[in-house]
């Protein structure tokens, strides 16, 4: 505006000034607001990171192989699968959990395990199982199996509590380390049953199965594909699944529930998080995207395989189901008293 001098006046010049910033500053704000969804509508524009937190050629690393080749098909770029083994899979969450919130690093989980981990280390495990992370979906359920080597003249679950109230602590059982599922399962068989066995962890499931193919060990729960590869030797029996029904991999083996101990099932929960924080749209892409790959002919039959169930579900469902997990093994660690060690 100018003066009748024909030049502006400071309050006028000033006036100016404050609508160009006030003009500046909106567009910038409403440009920092669209900056993450056109992020997360390009999502992923660079390879995603899936960690395995257990070693390569577990039960684990096959589901996160097998779903990361898939996810890598469906969402246009690589998935890079990256085993972080120790600390009972610990090690691995402990890297997701410090991860950026951007869906690019991605964690293949043993839910059972994280969840009685929860239980027994608490805060000693470095992350927070319900706190650090979001889950996108529940994949899979792996059946526990009770395996009893073949030199135990036991060939029913009713055979085996017999034998072990006659002799007791002379059974032993093996399991891949103290607080694992197989420990839990075995703490939970020897209480409904009232029994005293012995407890031989090892560190992991390998050297225990090798034992009890030796005869070193007489008893262990393991988890479907090192069951199943175990029964193939010849070495082992399978005398029931810790699971609600008989499973399509071993359907003449009965579940624990059919051999009298009422409500004993532990299957082992398998599921994909990401980082807390992680933008909602990214998590509900990834879910979509694992639905469709979990209902593919041939995921299904290697899932099969590996006498895994396939599970459905939304990220909310898979959130439910975590939160119970996590109530459920508490609960469970609680009455059986182990402790960690």
């Amino acid at each position: 505006m100018l003066s009748k001098s024909g030049r502006s006046t400071p309050a006028r010049v000033a006036t100016l000034a404050t609508h160009i910033l006030l003009a500046c500053a909106a567009a910038c704000a409403v440009a920092f607001m669209a900056a993450p969804a056109i992020a997360q509508e390009k999502y992923p524009e660079k390879p995603v990171n899936l960690v395995v937190p257990y070693p390569a050629g577990g039960a684990v690393d096959v589901v996160g192989r097998l779903l990361g080749q898939k996810l890598a098909e469906s969402l246009g770029r690589p998935v890079v699968v990256d085993n972080k083994p120790g600390f009972s899979g610990n090690i691995g969450a402990q890297f997701v959990a410090r991860s950026a919130p951007d869906g690019y690093t991605v964690l293949m989980a043993a839910l059972t395990s994280y969840s009685i981990n929860a239980a027994l280390l608490q805060k000693a495990n470095g992350y927070n199982l319900t706190g650090d992370f979001t889950p996108v979906a529940i994949v899979g359920n792996l059946p526990i199996v009770l395996l009893v080597s073949h030199d135990l003249p036991a060939n029913s679950v009713q055979d085996l509590i017999r034998l072990a109230q006659a002799k007791p602590n002379t059974p032993a059982f093996g399991s891949s380390g103290n607080g694992s599922i197989e420990h839990v399962a075995g703490e939970m068989f020897r209480r409904q049953a009232s029994l005293e066995l012995l407890h031989v962890p090892y560190k992991g499931a390998a050297p225990a199965v090798a034992d009890l193919l030796g005869g070193q060990i007489q008893i262990m729960f393991a988890t479907g594909p090192t069951a199943l590869s175990a029964i193939k030797s010849g070495k082992v029996r399978a005398l029931a699944v810790a699971t609600p029904q008989r499973i399509g991999a071993l359907p003449d083996v009965p579940t624990v529930a059919e051999a009298g101990l009422k409500d004993f099932v532990v299957p082992s929960t398998y599921g994909v998080l990401v980082r807390q924080g992680t933008p909602k749209p990214i998590v509900t892409r990834l879910n979509a995207e694992l639905q469709k790959i979990l209902q593919m002919p041939d995921v299904k039959a290697r899932f099969a395989a590996q006498g895994i169930d396939v599970v459905l579900g939304s990220a909310d469902d898979a959130d439910h189901r975590l939160k119970g997990e996590v109530a459920k093994w508490a609960r469970v660690i609680q009455e059986t008293r182990i402790a960690a060690q």
